[in-house]
This record gives structure tokens, C-alpha cells and sequence, in this order.
């Protein structure tokens, strides 16, 4: 048997020819999409008639997507987050949905890292005017000398909390969910409500999953309720942030700066005004980058696309 599958990950999308061998052990025909960063629902719609499986990235899997891909049974996510994909539809359709758990929480906490490293040594901006001409000492922090707060301890915001201590920071967490009280004192971080971790730090963090309850948590109160010198790093999904909000909130002095390496539309619109604000620092959704991390996530996302092909499906499970 032959299986048809069709690849939308951008990472892979150019190695593509690399796993031709394992393609053929496995009985897969790889379909290579044209995409830039991700694809929507009326890119899909034509491709996934006939698709067995799919290879993805940030695309948009609705329900109007699975309703029209009668033979899908998998889709293997290059990557961790899956909040693109409708999970309920994919369930009725009887599609498996896989995705790589912990796949980049290294890099990412350490893009954290060094953007709080920027803010608090103002580094970039020294930078700018010394190619400028100008000898101007910018006053800067120490990070023993601030706080931390990360709205979402699971593995990146845990792993952002270990290189905060590790360079003295008082650290504060927020979770929805219950933090077990091992993991709180490993981590020596202080849980609190989220009004609090507003109000008290430096750094506001965002590490937490894009869902129903987490969309646009940074909103108008929130930059309001923060420190006028604090600043916030969005590292984890975009429409977490209300970017206008922000934008205002920057322009207004209510908060010192933002770091975004994701936003609400990718990429970023040439209009955002975030593209041109001093005490901003953006990046095009790259806080993952590490090839070493990338080769681990290329075979993970390939075996658990073959595990779904191959899995029985039985009439209970796919409506007929």
C-alpha cells in the first residue's frame, strides 16, 4: 500500500529529499506543499482530498479541513503546540494527531534569557549608537537586582525559572493548573495570583499554551496592572498577546518594552506598529532555533507519522 502524505512544515519542507529512503521503507509518497510560514483553511482544502497523512506546521486544521479529507488518518505536528489544529473535529474524523512534547524548551528558555539580558544591559541600544557615533553610557541592571514573573510553569517556564535563579533573580510563577509542591521548591519560585506577578515584576514572562482561557491573557489591564518599567516576553504563541493593546501600552509609558518572537498574524504585518519601536525587540518566530533540536524533532515527527498510518482504525473510531 501506498500511502500519500503531505508535508507543510517548513523546517522539513527543505530537507525534504533527505528522507526519500525512509519514505520508500514505509510506503509513503511525500507531497511537498508551497508555504511560507503556515498554511490556512482555503490553502488545505484543495491538497488534503486524498492525503493519508500530514507532515505539519502551524497550519490551520478546522473542521471544514477534516470534513474534506475522507482518507486522513494522522497528522504528525513538527513541533509541540497543536493549538491550530481543531482536536474535537480531528476526534469525530477519527484522525490521530501527534506532536513532539518538551521539543524545543532549551532554545526557547534560553531566547528568554537573552532577552531580559538585553533590556536589563541594554545592549542592543548601546549597540545602535556607538555604529551611530554616539559615546553615551545607557544606565543599566543587573538581573540579581530584578524579579521574574512566568505566567505558565510547564517545561519552558520551568526552564526559564532555573537560568532566572541561576543568576540571582527573585523568581514568581503563575499557573492555572496546580503546581506540584516538589517542582515549586525545586524551582525555589513563588506561585502566585497573576494580579500579583504583574504587579511585582521586572520581567513579565509568557511560557503558558495558547487556549480558550490563555487568548489575549496580556490584554489592556494587564499592561496596565504592570510596573511602568517592566518589560513582557512573548516566546509562546502569539494571540496570547493583544498586540494593539500593547502597542498602546507602549507608546503610552505603561510599560517599558516588549520582546515578541511570535505574534497574532506571521508573519508580521509591514503596518504593526511594533515594527518600528525603539523599546521593542521582535524576532520572525525563531526562539526553536537549534538544528541539533531540529534533527531530533525531524525523526520523532516521521515515526509518529508512520505509527499513526499503520494503526488500525477501526468503524467506531471513523465515521463511515
Amino acid at each position: 500500500m501506498i500511502y500519500r502524505v503531505l508535508v507543510t512544515a517548513p523546517y522539513m519542507l527543505p530537507i525534504l529529499e533527505r528522507f526519500r529512503g525512509f519514505f520508500a521503507e514505509h510506503g509513503i509518497e511525500a507531497i511537498a506543499a508551497a508555504v511560507e510560514e503556515r498554511m490556512e483553511e482555503a490553502d488545505l482544502l484543495p491538497l488534503v482530498g486524498d492525503v493519508d497523512g500530514v507532515i505539519c506546521g502551524d497550519d490551520r486544521f478546522t473542521a471544514r479541513v477534516f470534513a474534506a479529507a475522507p482518507q486522513l488518518k494522522v497528522i504528525s505536528k513538527w513541533g509541540t503546540g497543536i493549538d491550530s489544529i481543531d482536536q474535537a473535529a480531528a476526534a469525530a474524523h477519527g484522525v490521530r494527531v501527534c506532536r513532539t512534547i518538551d521539543a524545543f524548551t532549551e532554545p526557547v528558555a534560553d531566547s528568554v534569557l537573552g532577552y531580559m539580558l538585553c533590556f536589563a544591559r541594554r545592549l542592543p541600544w548601546m549597540d545602535r549608537q556607538m555604529k551611530a557615533g554616539m559615546w553615551d553610557k545607557i544606565p543599566g541592571r543587573a538581573l540579581n537586582e530584578c524579579s521574574i514573573g512566568v505566567i505558565g510553569v510547564g517545561a519552558v517556564g520551568s526552564a526559564v525559572l532555573r537560568r532566572a535563579r541561576a543568576c540571582g533573580m527573585t523568581l514568581l510563577g503563575n499557573d492555572i493548573r496546580i503546581i506540584h509542591p516538589g517542582h515549586v521548591k525545586a524551582l525555589e519560585v513563588r506561585m502566585v495570583e497573576r494580579d500579583t506577578l504583574l504587579a511585582e515584576a521586572d520581567f513579565v514572562v509568557v511560557t503558558c499554551e495558547l487556549n480558550p482561557t490563555s487568548k489575549h491573557l496580556m490584554n489592556a489591564a494587564a499592561f496596565t496592572a504592570m510596573k511602568r518599567t517592566a518589560v513582557m516576553i512573548n516566546c509562546a504563541r502569539g494571540p496570547i498577546v493583544d498586540e494593539v493593546a500593547l502597542a498602546a501600552a507602549l507608546a503610552e509609558g505603561e510599560i517599558a518594552g516588549a520582546a515578541l518572537d511570535v505574534f497574532e498574524d506571521e508573519p508580521l504585518p509591514a503596518t504593526s506598529p511594533l515594527r518600528v519601536m525603539d523599546n521593542v525587540m521582535i524576532a520572525p518566530h525563531n526562539s526553536n532555533s537549534s538544528p541539533t533540536a531540529w534533527e531530533r524533532i525531524h525523526w520523532c515527527t516521521l515515526n509518529q507519522l508512520v505509527d499513526g498510518l499503520k494503526a488500525e482504525i477501526g468503524p467506531a473510531s471513523r465515521p463511515g
